[in-house]
């Protein structure tokens, strides 16, 4: 369930494979390396609950970093790649990593953290650290060869603590007790991934998101955990994203809705070339799916879509397979961990069909914000502290399946009317058919009347970001 278990049983066998250039990960040398690794970090006297961080661009070496982390008791925070240098400095800093990883590429922006991470003593930089680099960067492979092959005597499983995204204020860690289990009984994940998704050995799983985000780190390494393969795509791109499903026979696969999108896209002769017979199970998950969208996935790959909902913060989990969804569409799914509960502004209960704050009940709180117990107050039920939401808004049928309908964060209230941006932005991508570049959601916004109430515009993107034409926008809808 670990890969001191997989090197020992298919050492020559491929934990992780580079999509663009080919290059390969053993188990072998994945354990070798971690273990190496392993013991640098003891080295350095960090010890179970301690920090590390990564800042890396998706490369292998993000394996090698997880997996020691994992058999060290340690936390690894990832951070987001394409940062400020004060930006990741912040995180680095916060999260008290004692050590950093990053590498050459990327070292224009990893120069400045130790400005401010004073807490950071060792910088080790994969590649090597640039000509001219300060002193206090040193090479990854060198620092890293210095220390044996061997396993720490004791092996107790490490944890993530990864950042939210910041959308209401700066980054916070996303914090989770060690389980005290040793690293040999493998992630916790992993059995999440062999229940519903069928992983296992056989599985090679395609990644085409970058590695900082929580779900590709998440169930990469939960795929290592049973032995699998990870082809790792250094960043997506839809037509490189089905040639890599074909050349390496992808059993399964990880996506965003926007994924889908910009593959729907490509022409029709183009995109159906490829040989994906062995590609079975289709995951996607981030971010809502317009329901045209999908049905033309369906379409397209047939009955292998698998949609589930969830944050970092593993408060609650809903699923839903091919068949389910078809049969109700839209939906995210039931519970398949914590139990469900809709709520109003009070915290009152709501009947089902009618739209409230989401929340699922646990036996106990699973996270905590890092250093921040008022925003993990804020999580919590009014008057049942083990109930927690994220801030999403949905309500759940007669079946108890859950439709989400947007975040309460993003809610506009106009004349007493509940306005949901998000589906004013699902009508954008599918009707409008606008272009949506990189990470930009489809053109949002509102603008007061004199009247007190909200009036909701949408405009056409050109290509690159820039609005299409000057003009006012289309108006979609005025609360009333």
């Amino acid at each position: 369930m670990y890969p001191g278990l997989h090197a020992q049983n298919t050492p020559d066998k491929a934990a992780a494979i580079h999509a663009r250039t080919g290059e390969v990960l053993t188990y072998a040398d994945l354990d070798a390396r971690s273990n190496r690794l392993a013991q640098l970090l003891w080295s350095e006297g960090l010890r179970p609950g301690d920090h590390v961080a990564v800042f890396l661009e998706n490369h292998l070496r993000y394996f090698e970093v997880a997996w020691a982390a994992f058999r060290s008791g340690l936390y690894l925070t990832t951070v987001n790649r394409y940062l400020t240098g004060p930006e990741a400095a912040y995180i680095v800093d916060d999260c008290g990593a004692q050590v950093l990883v990053s590498s050459r590429a990327v070292h224009a922006v990893a120069s400045e953290i130790p400005k401010q991470a004073k807490g950071c003593r060792r910088f080790l930089v994969v590649d090597g650290a640039p000509k001219g680099a300060s002193s206090r960067f040193e090479s990854f492979e060198q620092a890293v060869n210095a220390y044996p092959a061997e396993p720490l005597p004791e092996e107790p499983l490490g944890e993530f603590m990864l950042y939210s995204s910041g959308t209401t204020g700066r980054p916070k860690g996303i914090a989770h007790a060690l389980s005290g289990r040793p690293v040999s009984r493998g992630l916790a994940m992993a059995v999440t991934l062999k229940r519903l998704f069928r992983v296992d050995a056989d599985s090679v799983y395609l990644s085409p998101a970058p590695m900082y985000h929580s779900a590709p780190i998440g169930f990469s390494t939960a795929v290592q955990s049973l032995g699998g393969t990870v082809v790792m795509m250094d960043h997506f791109d839809a037509l490189d994203a089905l040639r890599a499903l074909e050349k390496y026979a992808a059993t399964h696969s990880q996506w965003v809705p926007t994924m889908f999108s910009r593959m729907l896209k490509l022409p029709e002769q183009e995109r159906t070339g490829f040989d994906l017979s062995a590609h079975r199970v289709a995951i996607h998950a981030a971010a809502p799916c317009p329901q045209k969208v999908k049905e033309e996935m369906f379409a397209w790959w047939g009955p292998i879509l698998h949609e589930y909902y969830g944050g970092t913060e593993s408060n609650g989990l809903t699923y839903v397979g091919p068949e389910a969804w078809l049969a109700h569409p839209g939906t995210v799914g039931r519970a398949v961990m914590g139990k469900l509960h809709i709520c109003n502004e009070d915290g009152a209960e709501l009947p089902n069909g009618e739209a409230g704050l989401v929340y699922f009940e646990r036996k106990r709180v699973p996270f905590s914000y890092h250093k921040d117990p008022e925003k993990t107050r804020s999580a919590q039920h009014p008057m049942h502290p083990t109930w927690t939401a994220l801030g999403d808004i949905g309500y759940v049928d007669d079946e108890g399946y859950l439709y989400l309908t947007d975040r309460a964060s993003f809610m506009i209230i106009s004349g007493g009317v509940n306005i949901y941006p998000q589906e004013i932005g699902r009508y954008a991508r599918t009707q409008l058919v606008c272009p949506i570049p990189r990470a930009h959601h489809a053109p949002q916004g509102g603008r007061r009347r004199r009247d007190r109430r909200t009036e909701l515009r949408v405009r056409r993107r050109g290509e690159g970001g820039r609005p299409a034409n000057r003009g006012r926008g289309r108006r979609l809808c005025v609360g009333r």
